[in-house]
């Protein structure tokens, strides 16, 4: 079977997390062929990698959603008289799915794929032409009409510039498309099952819709009403995804049921828990002798503003003032936004803050067995792949109350107990008290680090979600392909 696994941001350019999550998925099913298509801001990423490619990866595509516009074919391919035209204006079919698609009236995306898949077809002319321009007129009279229209017009193109361009992109022919998010990975998965009748499997690890609602809500460069208008956009894009997918999966049930909210049919809807090779981890170098006057927290995550890095330093500030053990490991890249980790790197230098390391990208089982303890800050997660690499290794874990960070450490379930410390987001004061309880009570911290395991041993083996995963491509090889009409 060929599987075509679309990601928006993450592999093959990203080291952990999802990245590491679909790496594992490539890997554990040799008997598949993959088409990877990577969707990433602009033409600086390309080729990017940092992944060294499996063999069964038959090519890699990608796609920039800040592009310059293709309007034009190969030579060899030949065009229609009528095509060479369709750029210029829109038929009154098209009009109206363009109309329905800006005023979010049941958007008639089959009529905009075919609409996007003609090679002629002008994005920078149609965003600048009469249809458009009426079709945001018409937005504006019935949503918006309290603000300047030429602020509103601009926004508009902007915001459908990205969507314009993956709409356009020639989705390759595949058995079955496996979309790691809705978002703009959903849009590319609903027009191949369109255009070439296969199969489409969303598995959202974070809810694409609330994850960029909550980056909306705090961004700095949108106001006002455009705040809505990108959030009723993401939400558009998820629901198309949703109605389109043979199968939805997440990582765990309140994710399901934010799936559920945001419009995803239950009877879509499975949920697969993530899954480590908790082997890995069995045999890992432990404590060294200039360790061990020390408790040792180990920070697994890129140095990113959505992993809060920055109240992380914070908060061990005021915990190495009454914890004088206590040290801090930040492990992982911090070249992939170099502006914000030179802020952090400044600010342990302002603080003066002592046994703060960052180590930049290491191999993380060198590195676990030292600690006492894992620690996530994130404002943002699903399931992490970290914490439960910690619990292989009986670790507990410091995390805050976002995805699966409350489940993974007191069960959802289970009676294997309490196997970490729970906090607020971008809550110094309570982040501060654990690393100082964890450092302070050895005993406890062995117990959380048992209950982690066998939490693990229980439903987070890699063994188990291969399987799941085999089970899911196993139906849809067997299923065959999807009938669409075309015309």
């Amino acid at each position: 079977m060929k599987i075509c696994i679309v990601a928006e941001g993450c592999y093959p350019y990203v080291v952990g997390g999802v990245s590491s999550w679909i790496h594992n998925i490539i890997t554990s099913f040799p008997e598949h062929r993959f088409i990877i298509l990577a969707i990433v801001s602009d033409r600086s990423k390309r080729g990017q990698f940092v992944y060294d490619l499996p063999d069964n990866v038959e090519q890699v595509q990608e796609l920039y959603l800040n592009d310059v516009d293709w309007a034009y074919p190969n030579k060899s391919e030949k065009v229609e008289r009528s095509d060479r035209a369709s750029h210029q204006r829109l038929s009154k079919k098209e009009c109206e799915a363009l109309l329905s698609l800006i005023l979010d009236n049941d958007p008639q995306w089959d009529v905009l794929f075919k609409l996007f898949n003609k090679p002629t077809l002008s994005i920078d002319k149609l965003l600048m032409g009469k249809d458009f321009l009426y079709a945001v007129k018409e937005s504006y009279r019935q949503n918006h009409s309290d603000v300047v229209f030429s602020n509103y017009l601009w926004t508009m193109r902007s915001i459908y510039l990205p969507l314009f361009i993956t709409l356009k992109f020639r989705v390759p022919d595949a058995d079955l498309y496996h979309c790691v998010a809705t978002g703009y990975a959903g849009i590319l998965g609903s027009k191949a099952r369109f255009l070439h009748g296969c199969k489409l499997l969303i598995s959202e690890h974070g809810i694409y819709t609330r994850e960029r609602e909550e980056e909306m809500v705090k961004a700095k460069w949108v106001q006002g009403i455009y705040k809505n208008i990108w959030i009723d956009q993401f939400k558009k894009m998820s629901f198309l995804a949703y109605e389109r997918a043979d199968l939805i999966t997440s990582l765990y049930e309140h994710a399901r049921e934010l799936q559920i909210e945001l419009g995803a049919p239950v009877s879509k809807l499975k949920i697969t828990p993530n899954g480590i090779r908790e082997a890995n981890f069995a045999d890992i170098p432990g404590k060294t002798k200039e360790d061990k006057d020390y408790c040792n927290i180990g920070a697994v995550l890129r140095v990113a503003p959505i992993k809060d890095v920055k109240t992380l330093i914070r908060a061990f500030y005021y915990a190495k003032q009454r914890e004088k053990s206590l040290r801090l490991y930040i492990m992982g890249s911090y070249d992939e936004e170099p502006e914000y980790a030179q802020e952090c790197f400044d600010m342990v230098d302002s603080l003066g803050v002592k046994d703060v390391f960052f180590t930049g990208r290491v191999n993380v089982r060198e590195y676990l067995g030292r600690m006492d303890c894992t620690i996530l800050t994130s404002i943002s997660e699903g399931q992490p792949l970290t914490i439960l690499e910690g619990f292989a290794a009986h670790k507990p874990c410091i995390a805050t109350d976002v995805g699966n960070c409350r489940g993974l450490i007191f069960g959802e379930g289970d009676d294997f107990g309490q196997a970490g410390i729970l906090t607020h987001i971008m809550n110094i004061e309570e982040l501060s008290n654990a690393m100082v309880e964890m450092a302070q009570n050895e005993v406890k911290r062995e117990r959380m680090g048992n209950a982690g395991y066998n939490r693990l041993m229980s439903k987070y083996k890699n063994d188990q979600m291969i399987k799941t995963y085999r089970e899911i491509y196993d139906g849809f090889e067997l299923g065959g392909p999807i009938e669409e009409e075309l015309a």
